[in-house]
C-alpha cells in the first residue's frame, strides 16, 4: 500500500515509538518512500526497480526489530519477523527458507480479509442479528401467549441490541471447517479437502449449544464470509504481498561463519545459500498461488559481537546495499522510553494498575534513578537495552502488582520516589557487586 508520507513525516512517526536511531530510521524512511517513487513510474520502468535491502547493526534491545514492525504499521504493509538461525540447509534439522515466504502471504491475506470484512460489517450485523432474532422468537413465541407477532420481535431485537441476552444459551447451527491436510511436515503446503471439492460437496453442519455472544460472532463470520468475494481477497493479497511486504530476518550474524572452513560454518554457509535465492528475487508457491519475492523489502539485524558483516557470503552481502549501525542507549535515552513515547513503558505500568484501584506516581528523581539502574545493570552484566528497564520497573513494582486486587472503594495513590527505588532493589543491586568479585 502506497504512502504520500515524505521520509521526514515518516521519521516523525518513528518518533512517537522510539528513541534515538536516526540513522536507522532515515533509512528504513527513505526506502518506504522509493516504493512511493516506484509506483508512479511507467510499468517498463517500474518493474527494473528492486527494493535496496537493508542490514541492521546493534545491540539487543536497542530498536531494530521495532523500526521494522512501526514502518509496516505506517503503511499497513504485510510484515513478518523470522529468526535466521530456524532455517537450515536441505539435511538439517530445520525450516524450509520458503516457509518465510508463504508465511508472508498469511499475513496478507489476514490483513486483506480484516479490511474487507470492516466494509461489509454494518450488512453482516444486521443479518447475523436477524439469525439470533429468528432462534429467539421461535423459543419465546411458546410463552408469549397472546402477545402480537411484530411486537415479540421488537422487544427481541431490542434486547439483543442491549446485550440482556448475552449470556443465554442457545442451540445453533454451525458450519464444520473441513480439516486440513500436511503434505510435508514444516514445508507450509497444505490441502484443504473443501477447497478441492468446492460445491460439489454439502458443506457439514453442526449443533451446538453456545451463548448468544458467541452465536452472533459465528454468524457474523459467517455472514461476512457470503458478502466477500474469496478469489478477490486471494489475489489482492498476493500482490500486497509481492509489491508491498516487508520481511524482517533477525538474527543474521548466527548464520555468518567466522571462515573456519568446517563444523558448524558449513551448515550456516548452507543457510545463507537458500537464503540467497529468496532475497534475489525467486517465484514460491503458495497454497494462494504463486508469488515473486523481486519487490519484498528485506531488513536483516544481527548484533554482530563475535562475527563482522563482512563474515556473511559476498553474495548475499551485495543484496543488503544499505548498512545501518544503531547505537546502545544511554541513560538519558532510557529516561526519554520511559516518559516520551505514547506506548512509554510508565504510561503501560500506570494503566495496568489503575485498572485495580492503584495511582501511580512517579517523582522526577525515581524516573532518574529507574534509568541510571537499568544503565548500571547492562553495563556490569548483559546488556539487554531497553529491555533492562522492564526488568527493574517488574522487580520494583512486585509487592504493588502482588497486592493490588481492585477490591477498595477508592482509589490509592502510591508516590514512587528515589528512596522507594533505592530501598525496593537493595538486593540486586547487592548481586550484581558480588559478582564483580567472582572469578
Amino acid at each position: 500500500m502506497e504512502t504520500e508520507l515524505n521520509p521526514r513525516q515518516i521519521v516523525q512517526e518513528l518518533d512517537r515509538y522510539i528513541i534515538g536511531q536516526e540513522q536507522a530510521k532515515k533509512a528504513v524512511a527513505i526506502a518506504l518512500r522509493n516504493r512511493y517513487r516506484r509506483g508512479r513510474l511507467s510499468p517498463s520502468l517500474k518493474d527494473e526497480i528492486t527494493p535496496k535491502n537493508i542490514l541492521m547493526k546493534g545491540p539487543t534491545g536497542v530498536g531494530k526489530t521495532e523500526i521494522a514492525r512501526r514502518l509496516a504499521k505506517i503503511v499497513k504493509a504485510p510484515f513478518i519477523k523470522v529468526e535466521a538461525t530456524k532455517y537450515t540447509e536441505v539435511g538439517y534439522v530445520g525450516r524450509d527458507v520458503e516457509s518465510m515466504i508463504r508465511d508472508l502471504v498469511e499475513v496478507s491475506i489476514r490483513l486483506v480479509k480484516e479490511e474487507r470484512y470492516k466494509d461489509v460489517y454494518p450488512k453482516a450485523n444486521e443479518a447475523a442479528k436477524k439469525k439470533i432474532e429468528d432462534i429467539l422468537f421461535a423459543e419465546f413465541k411458546k410463552t408469549a401467549g397472546e402477545k402480537p407477532e411484530p411486537l415479540l420481535r421488537e422487544e427481541i431485537k431490542k434486547e439483543i441490541e442491549n446485550g440482556k441476552f448475552d449470556k443465554k444459551i442457545i442451540e445453533v447451527e454451525v458450519i464444520q471447517a473441513p480439516k486440513s491436510i500436511q503434505v510435508a511436515p514444516g514445508a507450509g503446503n497444505e490441502i484443504n479437502i473443501g477447497d478441492i471439492f468446492g460445491g460439489m460437496m454439502p458443506r457439514n453442519r453442526k449443533k451446538r449449544k453456545i451463548t448468544v455472544k458467541e452465536a452472533l460472532n459465528i454468524f457474523l463470520q459467517e455472514e461476512s464470509d457470503k458478502l466477500v468475494d474469496g478469489d478477490s481477497i486471494n489475489s489482492e493479497a498476493l500482490s500486497r504481498a509481492e509489491q508491498d511486504g516487508i520481511i524482517f530476518i533477525d538474527e543474521i550474524d548466527k548464520i555468518a561463519g567466522g571462515g573456519h572452513g568446517g563444523g558448524p560454518d558449513v551448515s550456516r554457509e548452507g543457510v545463507q545459500r537458500d537464503i540467497l535465492p529468496i532475497v534475489e528475487g525467486s517465484t514460491v508457491s503458495t497454497k494462494y498461488g504463486l508469488i515473486k519475492t523481486d519487490y519484498i523489502l528485506f531488513i536483516a539485524a544481527g548484533a554482530f559481537h563475535v562475527s563482522k558483516m563482512e563474515d556473511l557470503i559476498p553474495e548475499l552481502q551485495g543484496r543488503f546495499p544499505i548498512r545501518v549501525e544503531l547505537v546502545s542507549l544511554t541513560e538519558d535515552d532510557f529516561i526519554k522510553i520511559l516518559t516520551q513515547p505514547d506506548n512509554a513503558i510508565l504510561r503501560q505500568y500506570t494503566e495496568l494498575l489503575k485498572v485495580d484501584k492503584i495511582a501511580l506516581k512517579f517523582t522526577d528523581d525515581a524516573i532518574k534513578e529507574v534509568a541510571r539502574l537499568a544503565a548500571f545493570e547492562n553495563e556490569n552484566s548483559e546488556n539487554l537495552g531497553a529491555r533492562r528497564l522492564h526488568t527493574v520497573m517488574e522487580q520494583l513494582l512486585t509487592d504493588i502488582s502482588f497486592n493490588a486486587d481492585g477490591n477498595s472503594y477508592e482509589e490509592i495513590e502510591i508516590v514512587i520516589d528515589r528512596e522507594y527505588i533505592k530501598e525496593n532493589t537493595k538486593k540486586v543491586i547487592k548481586e550484581i557487586n558480588l559478582k564483580k568479585y567472582i572469578l
